[in-house]
């Protein structure tokens, strides 16, 4: 019985499922035995190797020479995918980046089916890009093009809050009203889904989607507010030159601090800027900090310091947020208050796009079953609160963190090319 493969390309984690019609979805082992991979990638400038996933963050953590990429979907729609970037000696584009992160995944497809597969359908978000509808369907047709050039020709797209509600679905025994909340690593998801057991039997769902709302908020945004309100100072962010006229331009530690921004910076022109601005600046100490993470590409790696404080704070009240290299120090402390404070604007939006959900469903909130949370953004204890306050009497269903989407497009799939 032939195998359907769904693909979920997450911003910060990514996963494969394979099912046969009729049949239960599972993952596919992406990276040993693990069932998730890092939408990572790092080029080797020491052996010429091109690493992904966990290896990929373990090079760049590690300090072999080279470049790092984190974070490219969030380049989907965007002006920097007409762009091209240093890999190494050559430059590659955005599309070709992404491609190479999709041939990596088709590889694992084809080892575990024993077959080139040609059939897949593609998760996405309900938005790529928020209030621009031109570069939402870009965003679409460039991730199909990525992967048309790996060989895949029949390609199909499901909202991934779509493909939560459908792996959920499949393990429920009567019919529920249900709100998925998908808090991605760059996008929020939302949908009003009429679930059963027999209405999984049907190929053509749209009479039981009752809304779709999205926005371009997810967990990468969390660690940028959290890094520019508890990292960035350190490094000159809201410092003045010595004259005290003139504050030093926000938008180097604004690029510092968001992940797929971060490779941009590291040109010498912007480490010529910063040794500018560090001779009129009133602390230059600061600025020597913002040259120390140039100069020895250390960005990412404060990223994923601030990343990892994000998500001590889920569980505790206070975290220190710390990078410590060969020679070099920063760190601070951090409270879950704090950090609210700092994100307090991206969860009001979630919490909006709930009430839109609602609002285009033509339903009240006290008819909501079932809340299924997925993503790994819903873990943060004040999304968890936006999006299951209004639901008092509804069942809180936590679904599968990074899996649930993968399987639901495995699912997906099956029925799509059976």
């Amino acid at each position: 019985m032939p195998l359907h493969p769904g693909l979920d390309f997450g911003t910060t984690n990514s996963t494969l499922a394979l099912c046969a019609p009729g049949g239960t979805p599972r993952l596919l082992p992406v990276e040993g035995e693990h069932l998730t991979i890092p939408s990572a990638l790092f080029f080797s400038l020491e052996d010429g190797g091109t690493y992904f996933g966990r290896k990929a963050v373990f090079e760049y953590v590690d300090g072999a020479e080279g470049r790092f990429m984190r974070a490219l979907k969030s380049v989907l729609g965007s002006s920097l995918m007409k762009e091209t970037t240093a890999v190494g000696r050559q430059r590659m584009s955005f599309e070709e980046l992404i491609g190479r992160f999709l041939q990596h995944l088709k590889a694992k497809l084809e080892a575990a089916t024993g077959d080139t597969p040609e059939k897949i359908v593609l998760g996405r978000p309900v938005r790529f890009v928020d209030e621009d509808d031109g570069a939402d369907r870009r965003a679409e047709e460039e991730l199909a093009s990525a992967a048309r050039a790996q060989g895949f020709r029949h390609i199909e797209f499901q909202f991934e809050p779509v493909a939560a509600a459908l792996y959920y679905e499949s393990r429920i025994n009567a019919e529920k009203l249900a709100l998925v909340v998908d808090i991605g690593g760059g996008t929020s998801d939302f949908s009003v889904v009429r679930l059963s057991p027999e209405r999984a039997r049907d190929l053509d769902r749209k009479g039981d989607i009752l809304s779709f709302t999205g926005v371009h908020v997810g967990g990468t945004d969390f660690d940028r507010l959290l890094n520019i309100a508890r990292m960035q100072p350190l490094a000159g962010l809201g410092s003045m030159t010595a004259d005290g006229k003139r504050e030093m331009p926000r938008w180097y530690f604004n690029d510092m601090a968001t992940w797929h921004r971060i490779n941009t910076l590291y040109t010498a022109k912007v480490a010529r800027d910063i040794a500018g601005l560090k001779k009129e600046a009133a602390e230059p100490e600061k600025l020597a900090r913002y040259e120390h993470l140039l100069k020895h590409r250390s960005g990412h790696r404060l990223a994923g310091s601030v990343e990892a404080a994000k998500i001590a704070l889920s569980d505790h009240e206070a975290t220190t947020i710390s990078l410590r290299e060969a020679g070099f120090s920063m760190e601070a402390p951090t409270t879950r208050a704090e950090f609210e404070a700092a994100t307090a604007e991206l969860v009001e939006r979630i919490a909006g796009a709930i009430e839109a959900a609602l609002a285009t469903a033509g339903v009240a909130a006290e008819a909501v079953e079932t809340v299924i949370l997925t993503g790994g953004g819903a873990q943060v204890p004040a999304v968890r609160h936006a999006a299951t306050m209004r639901f008092p009497g509804a069942e809180i269903a936590q679904s599968d963190a990074f899996g649930s989407v993968g399987l639901g497009l495995g699912l997906d799939a099956a029925r799509r090319f059976a």
